[in-house]
């Protein structure tokens, strides 16, 4: 569908953005204004068009909605501003460049389908971003928003509440085939992680090309943990070479994935790409001040000052929840040996049941607690005033992970180690894995589906209340808003989160319920399924993220692999059968345990060295592409230095 700008240019919508509905008028013909402007003007040079009323007007739809696009042309200079990485004729990825456009492998006329949309989005997205004030001291007819030169308009008008959202369109056409060749029929077959490169960019990409590899790394533990399972071996024992073997595989297939992933960055683009300079978040405030790094004004915020509240605040606040957790966690063990009391006295079917069910309310409490906790998290961070994005990600991510880790795991390490009840153990990680699975497919799947189809039934009636819309398309209008209303997605963090801890309950005590991992592979099919879903029938269109890795997330499920090393080594050292071996000392059982420890984590870490986090033809590509650059340079310079010598003379 195209739209039409004011100036009579036809163009593709790409980008909605939705102010308040009250927002006055001057402050709409200045932004407006900005957003048309040329570069050279300091606006963005993009087209933009207000939303028409829907197909029934109704008082309460806001008519403050527009609609961005730009110039093909536009689009491409702007694929140059971003740095945006795509193959060259000879198979080689650099960055674009409109003067060598025609030198790339699918430019063809005047490159109408060179860009993707997501890309062209993210450009969009980009020029919004870095879009400045000049010598404006405040947003017209806001004089409590305050602007100064350098400042980004849009963050400050996020900050006010002037400006409510601004999200990028589905594509209806390509989003249904996309649809279609990802979870709409059921197969044996890779997902197409190229298509969802394509639409939803690299950073979702990863997402599920992590959780594809994940799901298939865990299949040789699932196939060798089923028999164990199977035929009843109570006797962990025997468990001590499958144990092993699981603690290899997880360095190996973490060591691997490094590879996997620096493939398909490089492909896309991503690996080389240099990081864009990050401005302060939105929320971040301070005192006015001059940034020596960009020479703008900005506000400025005493470190120190942070610091006490990460340390006087934040701190004792995530202590107090981790004590709150253990708390709960006692209360549990009160409620498992009420069970089992009742049950000896009287063993029968019901008394049997009820055994299960302090295990099943302790995995809802935990579910509850730590969607609280992220809540309070989440305004903890914000209070402590980061100045940039990858900062207030760092910390939230460490208070999250911290609690997560001790909320979900406690009881299980209490009962491996302080009571030594094996059995229990083993009860207790099967019904908080299975519980925690079905509760998260609930809130995950079932319910965004359940309320999405509320809203898309609720504007459906709408619009028929004029037309018939059997086999006949959305209006644009009705479509935006729809796409207006529907959930935002917070990103990939949740979802991470999720498979960091499922990666946990496979791996911490792998020696004593070997089923966990096929659990977790069956969980892990229904959730391709589920949030492929989401993404493309209950969320708002994300913006592309041009990531390279999957980030700190790395580093967390590597320290999960650390920590499994440690119990698995003292599960083992625990068994009545190698205490057997040293029926004298306990002193020289501990110590073995302890070298035997020692030794995983050394070969754990050799393995690291050994293999390479980068493929070796993509490290000679990148050398050969940093070599040609660092020429291309020199000839430059040589190139400036003889003009200058010819001017001179």
């Amino acid at each position: 569908m195209l739209s039409t700008d004011s100036s009579g240019s036809r163009f593709t919508p790409l980008v909605v953005v939705e102010l308040a509905s009250d927002t006055k008028e001057e402050a709409i013909a200045w932004l407006l204004s900005r957003i048309r402007d040329t570069q050279q003007n300091g606006g963005a040079e993009l087209l933009v068009e207000q939303l028409g009323p829907g197909v029934v007007a109704e008082e309460k739809e806001n008519p403050n909605m527009f609609l961005v696009g730009a110039s093909w042309q536009r689009l491409l200079s702007g694929a140059e501003d971003v740095g945006l990485f795509k193959e060259c004729s000879d198979g080689s990825m650099r960055g674009f460049t409109c003067v060598n456009k025609h030198s790339f492998k699918d430019f063809k006329g005047d490159g109408d389908d060179f860009l993707s949309m997501a890309e062209c989005q993210y450009i969009i997205k980009h020029e919004l971003d870095t879009l400045r004030a000049k010598d404006e001291t405040h947003v017209p007819g806001y004089s409590q928003a305050k602007l100064y030169p350098g400042k980004s308009i849009i963050r400050r008008l996020l900050s006010k509440g002037i400006l409510i959202q601004v999200f990028p369109l589905h594509d209806k056409e390509e989003l249904k085939r996309l649809s279609f060749s990802w979870y709409e029929k059921v197969k044996l077959s890779l997902q197409p992680l190229d298509d969802i490169r394509h639409y939803y960019g690299e950073g979702q990409a990863l997402y599920f090309g992590f959780l594809e590899y994940f799901t298939f790394a865990l299949v040789p533990m699932a196939l060798i943990g089923l028999p164990y399972y199977l035929f009843d071996w109570e006797d962990y024992d025997k468990y001590v070479v499958f144990a092993v073997f699981n603690l290899i595989w997880c360095t190996v297939i973490l060591e691997l994935w490094k590879r996997c992933s620096a493939s398909l960055a490089y492909n896309w683009g991503t690996l080389s790409r240099k990081k864009a300079f990050e401005e302060p978040r939105p929320g971040f405030h301070g005192v006015l001040g001059f940034n020596p790094v960009t020479g703008r004004e900005e506000p400025l915020y005493p470190n120190a000052k942070r610091l006490l509240r990460i340390y006087l605040v934040s701190l004792p606040f995530v202590l107090v929840c981790l004590y709150v957790s253990l708390y709960v966690m006692m209360i549990y063990f009160q409620m498992e040996g009420w069970a089992l009391n009742v049950h000896d006295e009287d063993p029968t079917f019901w008394t049997g049941i009820l055994c299960f069910i302090p295990s099943i309310i302790y995995a809802v409490v935990i579910e509850v607690m730590n969607l609280i906790y992220r809540y309070a998290a989440e305004l903890l961070t914000e209070w402590e005033n980061h100045r940039l994005e990858s900062s207030y990600q760092n910390h939230l991510v460490l208070k999250v992970l911290v609690f997560n880790f001790i909320n979900c795991f406690a009881s299980l390490f209490y009962i491996a180690f302080v009571m030594q009840d094996m059995v229990l153990l083993r009860q207790s990680l099967a019904t908080l894995l299975i519980t925690s699975q079905i509760l998260n497919q609930f809130m995950e799947a079932f319910l965004p589906y359940w309320l999405q189809r509320r809203r898309n039934k609720k504007m459906m009636r709408k619009v028929q209340k004029k037309r018939t819309m059997q086999g006949v398309e959305l209006p644009l209008e009705e479509q935006v808003r729809l796409e207006a209303d529907m959930s935002t997605y917070l990103g990939t963090f949740d979802d991470y989160l999720e498979l960091f801890l499922l990666f946990g309950y496979v791996t911490l005590f792998s020696c004593v319920y070997p089923l966990a991992a096929l659990l977790v592979v069956l969980n892990n099919i229904t959730e391709v399924y589920s949030d492929a879903f989401k993404m493309c029938r209950v969320f708002k269109r994300p913006f592309s993220d041009p990531a390279a890795n999957i980030g700190v997330w790395q580093l967390a499920f590597e320290a999960m692999s650390v920590i499994a090393v440690v119990t698995n080594c003292a599960l083992i050292g625990m068994s009545p059968h190698v205490k057997a071996y040293f029926p004298d000392s306990e002193t020289q059982l501990i110590l073995w345990t302890v070298a035997i420890e020692h030794g995983l984590l050394a070969f754990k870490f050799i393995l690291t060295f050994l293999i390479p986090d980068v493929p070796k033809h993509i490290q000679i590509k990148l050398a050969r592409l940093e070599f040609e650059s660092l020429e291309a340079f020199k000839k430059k310079k040589m190139l400036e230095a003889l003009e200058l010598s010819k001017s001179e003379q």
